[in-house]
């Protein structure tokens, strides 16, 4: 008889080298594709100096948490400041799903997985990932020349060579640190999700309370997503502007839905627009954010401009009490309504904090010469958006607890995966 290899090598053949290279090259790829024809639709591809696919590079080191730095220089005569933060959360939403799935496949069909066995895929991954990430981060940068206009600034810039650029370039340490944090948040969190993934013996116990919770969150926000790019195809197809509306898809949708979950919450953003930005979002939320030097982003300042604001509470409401049922569906019968609202108040505050962190944008860019022009004002223009970060998670976590308890009661007859009822025994 043939002698069999020991169980820990037969499973490592399963995950090798050969599957974490296909993993973090399908992952990158994925979010290279999206983050390139998001560009394109918002018009990048006719950038000068053959700079897209730079851009696209600096698209998908930003999408996973790593750092741009904008820069600017025009001669001794003027100064120039610009900054950005903003996360592209389409991309991230993409390298997320398809990086967390190719680490799942080769455990799938497994109840239990050795904790050393999880950390040596999971550090296959993170050897590859690490030099793909640094690759891209030296692949995006690049500078960009700008014109002064037709106005006296550019007579003046003529007359003392004054040649205003702007580029951008990456923070090589901080983008690797974060893309490695990234990536392997995004390996727990595909740990935690799943419900057929092995987990350690001494984590089993656990996974009742966690499971069908973080389960139900990722679905509410994968909702989000899907009922906002129905919303913005047919906005597309009666209103035009159907390439503006791919770009939002591509780029900013869940910066946009998930930022209108909050508010329907009740939270609180404030923010500003001027100058030639602009955010991706409905008219009336522009209108607001441009209204005031500060203004505030609520239910109660949007429906002073549209009524039908009011109808993301509703949305919000049905949402939350459909996922609510969900996760008690998923999760054994002697678990009671009351612990369900709090296993549900949790992972809404969690995922609440999680959006205003990753949903903060910042951009300004502001030109002068021999004095003349402010930096933060008419020759450029800034925004901002930042929450009202723990009241924003104090709402989430009171909407938890009443969803998940509602949600909880209509779930008590349904029949949960390897119960035996009384009448069937």
């Amino acid at each position: 008889m043939i002698p069999q290899p020991p169980f820990d090598q037969a499973v490592v053949t399963r995950h090798g080298w050969a599957q974490a290279v296909a993993t973090v090259l399908v992952a990158l790829g994925a979010m290279g594709v999206v983050a390139a024809l998001g560009l394109w639709a918002a018009g990048a591809s006719d950038l000068p100096d053959h700079a897209f696919p730079r851009v696209v590079a600096a698209t998908v080191v930003t999408a996973v948490g790593g750092t741009i730095k904008l820069s600017g220089s025009a001669g001794g005569l003027a100064d120039t400041k610009a900054g950005l933060t903003v996360i592209p959360l389409s991309v991230t939403l993409t390298g997320a799903l398809v990086l967390g799935a190719g680490f799942l496949r080769p455990l799938r069909h497994r109840a239990v997985a050795g904790g050393r066995e999880l950390a040596g895929w999971a550090a296959r991954i993170a050897v590859l990932w690490l030099p793909a990430l640094l690759a891209l981060a030296y692949a995006a940068r690049q500078t960009f020349k700008l014109s002064l206009g037709d106005d006296t600034l550019s007579d003046l810039g003529d007359l003392f060579g004054v040649s205003p650029e702007v580029g951008f370039t990456t923070d090589v340490p901080q983008t690797l640190l974060f893309g490695l944090l990234w990536m392997a948040g995004v390996l727990v969190l595909a740990l935690l999700v799943s419900a057929r993934a092995p987990l350690p013996g001494r984590l089993l116990p656990f996974q009742e309370s966690v499971r069908p919770a973080a389960h139900a969150m990722v679905v509410l926000l994968l909702a989000y997503v899907v009922l906002g790019t129905l919303v913005a195809l047919v906005v597309a197809v009666t209103r035009g502007h159907a390439r503006e509306t791919l770009a939002v898809i591509l780029l900013g949708m869940p910066n946009l839905v998930w930022l209108t979950l909050t508010i329907g919450l009740g939270a609180t953003w404030n923010g500003r627009v001027e100058g030639p930005f602009g955010l991706p979002m409905p008219h009336v939320l522009d209108e607001v954010l441009r209204s005031k030097d500060t203004a505030t982003l609520d239910l109660r300042t949007l429906a002073e401009h549209d009524g039908r604001v009011w109808w993301l509470v509703v949305v919000d409401a049905v949402l939350l009490l459909a996922v609510a049922f969900l996760m008690a569906a998923r999760s054994p019968a002697r678990v009671r309504a009351w612990q369900h609202a709090v296993h549900m108040a949790v992972a809404l505050a969690l995922t609440v904090l999680m959006i205003c962190l990753v949903g903060r944008i910042s951009a300004k860019y502001g030109l002068s010469v021999l004095g003349i022009g402010d930096l933060g004002g008419g020759l450029g223009g800034k925004l901002f958006l930042e929450p009202e970060l723990w009241t924003a998670v104090g709402l989430g976590a009171l909407w938890g607890l009443v969803t998940g308890f509602l949600g909880a009661l209509p779930a008590r007859p349904v029949r949960r995966k390897g119960e035996i009822k009384p009448a069937d025994a």
